[in-house]
C-alpha cells in the first residue's frame, strides 16, 4: 500500500490542482508511481476516460501530468451543476441521479465509505496518491458529513498541505481563520503551509511568514511566485479576463458567449493561447462584438441557456454575423441550438418541454436519459480534410436533413453538419481545437491567412516541466518527501 498526501486550500481556486499537478510532475521525473485524486469535484469541466466514464478536467490534467491515462478512480464522485440548486451526480463515471443539495448532503455517509473504497483501491496501484480537496475546510454549513475535504482525509488517515493565494489579499487571515474553524484533531493534521501568487521581494514577505510560523506553530513550506503564462486548464472557473490585444486584420476575431451554464469551456484554450487569434468572452450585459468567427458553446441546460441567449438579444446578432459572411460553430448544446426544436418531454436536463431552436440547421433535438461519453478520432471535413480528435459528452441525439451534409467523419460514422456553403458548422466532438492539424484548417475556414502551428499537448508538456522547475526552486520539497515517506529529494541538475 502506497502514501498519501492532501492538498487542501482556504478557499477556491487557491492553487490546489496547481499544487497537485506540480507535485505529480516532480514524482513522475523522478520515476515513482504516481496518481492524482480528488474524492468530489463540482465542475462542468470535465473529460472521458479510455474505459467511457466522466471526470473532473483537472484530474484528467494531473493524469497527464503523472504519464498515466484518466480512470474513473481518480474521481469516483463529479458534480455538474444544472441550476442555483440541483446537480447531476456522477459516480465512477457515469450519471446516477440529478438531485438538489440537501437530498444529496444526506446521502454523502455512504459515498464517502464507497470513496475511501475507491481511494484505498488506487492506492493500492501506485506508490502515491496526491489528493485534491475542494473549496475549503473551513465552511461550516458544509462540515457534518463532509466527503471533500477533512471528512475525507480523517477517513483515510492523511496528511494535508494548506494552500492559501495571496494574490487576493489577506493570506495570513485565511491561514489563521481556517486553522481557527477546524477541530484540534483536524488542525494537527495539517502539517504545513504553501503561499501561492507572490509577486515582488520576497523579504518585504518574510516577517510575515515568521509570524505565521510562531502564530500556529506549522512551517511554510514556501512561497510560489506568480508565474504569468501558465497554461493549465482551469477546473471551474474562467480566466479573469479575455485576451488584451489591440484588434488587428490580421488576426481572427473569435467571439464567444458566457453561457450561465456553459460546459467544456476548455475547449477554446487553444484559441485563447494561439498568438494570432482575438478570443472575446462575451458577457451578459455586453453586446455582441463584429467578428470572423461566433461559436456557441456546450451547455449543461441547452434549454435554459438558449433562452438567455434569446433574451439577450443573440438571434438578430447571429443572423446579421452571417449577413456579413462571418462564420458561426455550434459544439455539443451549441450545436443543438442550431437546430429548429430541442424537445426534452422527459425533463432529462430540467422542467419538462419543448423550446424551438435558432433554425440555423435543418434538424431537431430529443433528450434522452442514457448518455454518450466516448472519445472519438476521425477527420474534418474542410479542405485537406485534416485529422481531429476529442470526446463527446451528450444526452441528446439529433436528426434530421442537415445532417446529411457532415462536419466530421468520427470513428469512419459521418457527424454532425456543414452547411452547404460551409458557413456554418455543427457537431459534439469537445476537443476540435486540440489537434494542430484540425486547429489550423479551423482557422483557414474563419478567415486567417497563413495559420501558425501551435499544439495543444506540447504546450501542456512544457507547462507542467516549467511548474515542476518553478515548485522545486520554491518549496521545501524535503519536508514533502517526509510527509510522502520518500527519501531525500535528489538534487536538481
Amino acid at each position: 500500500m502506497g502514501t498519501a498526501l492532501m492538498i487542501q486550500g482556504t478557499t477556491s481556486d487557491a492553487g490546489k490542482s496547481l499544487v497537485v499537478t506540480a507535485l505529480c510532475r516532480i514524482l513522475f521525473r523522478r520515476h515513482i508511481r504516481v496518481a492524482p485524486f480528488k474524492p468530489q469535484n463540482m465542475a462542468l469541466n470535465s473529460a472521458v476516460t479510455p474505459e467511457g466514464g466522466e471526470i473532473g478536467r483537472a484530474q484528467a490534467v494531473q493524469a497527464q501530468a503523472c504519464g498515466l491515462k484518466p480512470h474513473t478512480d481518480m474521481n469516483p464522485i463529479l458534480l455538474k451543476p444544472n441550476s442555483d440548486k440541483a446537480a447531476q451526480v456522477i459516480f465512477q463515471g457515469h450519471p446516477i441521479a440529478n438531485q438538489d443539495a440537501v437530498t444529496y448532503h444526506q446521502r454523502k455517509p455512504q459515498l464517502l465509505s464507497e470513496v475511501a473504497k475507491t481511494f484505498h483501491s488506487l492506492l493500492s496501484r501506485y506508490d502515491h496518491v496526491i489528493v485534491e480537496g475542494a473549496g475549503s475546510p473551513a465552511e461550516i454549513n458544509l462540515r457534518q458529513n463532509d466527503i471533500a475535504n477533512m471528512g475525507f482525509a480523517e477517513k483515510v488517515d492523511c496528511p494535508v498541505i494548506l494552500v492559501g493565494d495571496i494574490d487576493r489579499g489577506g493570506v495570513f487571515a485565511q491561514f489563521v481563520g481556517t486553522l481557527a474553524l477546524l477541530s484540534p484533531a483536524e488542525q494537527d493534521r495539517i502539517k504545513g503551509f504553501i503561499i501561492n501568487k507572490f509577486r515582488g521581494d520576497i523579504a518585504l514577505l518574510k516577517p510575515g511568514l515568521t509570524w505565521l510560523e510562531e502564530r500556529t506553530g506549522k512551517p511554510v513550506l514556501g512561497v510560489l511566485h506568480y508565474m504569468p503564462g501558465l497554461f493549465l486548464a482551469s477546473e471551474d472557473s474562467f480566466f479573469d479576463t479575455n485576451k488584451q490585444v489591440n484588434h488587428d486584420p490580421e488576426r481572427v476575431r473569435v467571439a464567444i458567449p458566457r453561457l450561465p451554464r456553459i460546459s467544456n469551456h476548455t475547449d477554446f484554450d487553444p484559441l485563447r493561447i494561439h498568438p494570432q487569434v482575438e478570443l472575446i468572452w462575451v458577457e451578459e450585459a455586453q453586446s455582441i462584438p463584429p467578428a470572423d468567427l461566433i461559436i456557441l458553446p456546450g451547455s449543461k441546460s441547452t434549454r435554459a441557456d438558449l433562452a438567455w441567449l434569446k433574451k439577450r438579444g443573440w438571434p438578430d446578432g447571429i443572423n446579421r454575423h452571417l449577413r456579413y459572411g462571418g462564420k458561426l460553430m455550434g459544439i455539443c448544446g451549441g450545436f443543438q441550438m442550431l437546430g429548429e426544436k430541442l424537445d426534452d418531454s422527459d425533463g432529462v436536463e430540467g422542467l419538462p418541454g419543448q423550446t424551438d431552436g435558432l433554425a440555423l440547421l435543418a434538424m431537431h433535438t430529443h433528450f434522452k436519459d442514457n448518455k454518450k461519453l466516448t472519445n472519438s478520432q476521425g477527420k474534418l471535413m474542410l479542405a485537406k480534410k485534416p485529422p481531429v480528435l476529442g470526446y463527446e459528452i451528450h444526452m441528446g441525439e439529433s436528426a434530421g436533413p442537415a445532417l446529411e451534409h457532415p462536419a466530421l467523419i468520427l470513428e469512419g460514422k459521418p457527424h454532425g453538419a456543414l452547411s452547404p456553403d460551409q458557413q456554418i458548422m455543427g457537431h459534439y466532438l469537445h476537443g476540435i481545437f486540440d489537434h494542430p492539424d484540425a486547429l489550423q484548417a479551423l482557422l483557414d475556414w474563419a478567415g486567417m491567412k497563413k495559420a501558425k502551428r501551435v499544439d495543444l499537448a506540447q504546450e501542456q508538456e512544457h507547462t507542467f516541466d516549467r511548474l515542476a522547475d518553478n515548485f522545486e526552486e520554491q518549496i521545501d520539497m524535503k519536508q514533502i518527501d517526509t510527509l510522502l515517506s520518500l527519501p531525500n529529494s535528489p538534487k536538481k541538475k
